[in-house]
């Protein structure tokens, strides 16, 4: 295998800790046989002898895919596609449809993801699932159905449908919501205030390190899931891999990584449909046999995440560009 110099363009960098740095700083990791560096933007300065561009989000990114190209055409150059990518941006704006026509690969992040794209494009894409380490299943209490949910709030992840279903939650119902995230929406952390203070079995947590939101992932029944746009949640990968099945909203970004017959999805933005399924999830009669038939179906995914497949697709990618 012959030794690249790849850069990763990330809009965002540690400070923000969202998604697209997650996933540029395991790239980084996982390209540790290569010489990988991270950048916000890459601006074609002169210094610059990358051989692999993979730039993360196609329009936050647009500037430096067409800086890239305009130097070295689209030898070596890759974008990886977002959800707000797949399912917004390139249908209208000229900035994320030029670098589609530019970049030499694409990638989406879950089995769904090629088909929004736009039908010239399709060819040159590809799936690469992120990856995420398996943790053992800590011990879950009997005494009633923790819930978590794991997402700054802000309108695309949808915190108010699971704020809803809590709403509906009758008292003594033995279902406990947990909600992590930090309000980038202040009105939206206005509502969770709100719903703290009127539903004792929801709490809002605001903001927590990546390890404590792990152990609360591996300690809960469920993790709810209820995004309007996504173009492939790691948080999910890390609830299947850590025993934790998932209840989701049927959007492509879900039913891409959960398959096409998972039985824990409902419909975008009804919280009638999750409070059901939370209630039916704690049923004395249904509930104890359902979560472990999603157990199961989240066991049966899980193996996609490993590292080592990630790892895989990944340097086949970089060679790919390199080589094609």
């Amino acid at each position: 295998m012959q030794k690249l110099r790849v850069v990763i363009v990330s809009p965002a960098l540690a400070d923000a800790n969202n998604g697209n740095w997650q996933t540029a700083r395991r790239w980084q990791q996982l390209l540790s046989a290569h010489s990988a560096r991270i950048v916000q933007q890459w601006s074609g300065d002169p210094s610059d002898s990358d051989d692999v561009m993979l730039a993360l989000h196609a329009r936050r990114s647009a500037a430096s895919v067409q800086a890239w190209h305009a130097q070295r055409g689209p030898r070596g150059l890759g974008v990886v596609l977002t959800g707000t990518d797949l399912y917004r941006d390139i249908g209208h704006d000229p900035l994320a449809q030029k670098s589609l026509s530019l970049a030499q690969s694409l990638v989406v992040l879950q089995e769904l993801g090629v088909k929004a794209l736009p039908q010239a494009h399709q060819a040159k894409a590809r799936v690469i699932f992120q990856s995420t380490g398996t943790r053992r299943t800590l011990p879950k209490t009997s005494r009633h159905l923790r819930v978590v949910m794991v997402g700054h709030l802000r309108e695309e992840k949808d915190p108010l449908t699971l704020m809803g279903a809590a709403r509906l939650l009758p008292k003594g119902a033995g279902i406990f919501i947990d909600h992590i995230g930090a309000a980038l929406d202040p009105v939206l952390g206005q509502a969770a205030q709100a719903v703290q203070l009127q539903c004792p079995h929801y709490r809002w947590l605001g903001a927590l390190p990546h390890a404590q939101t792990l152990q609360r992932i591996q300690r809960a029944h469920l993790l709810v899931h209820c995004s309007r746009m996504e173009g492939g949640a790691h948080v999910l990968m890390e609830a299947m891999c850590s025993g934790t099945p998932v209840l989701a909203s049927r959007i492509d970004g879900n039913v891409g990584l959960l398959g096409d017959h998972y039985a824990g999805l409902f419909e975008p933005g009804n919280a009638v449909a999750l409070a059901d399924l939370l209630l039916a999830c704690r049923s004395p009669e249904i509930g104890h046999s359902l979560v472990a038939h999603l157990q199961h179906q989240c066991a049966v995914r899980a193996p996609l995440f490993e590292p080592s497949a990630e790892r895989s697709a990944l340097h086949r990618w970089v060679q790919d560009l390199w080589t094609l």
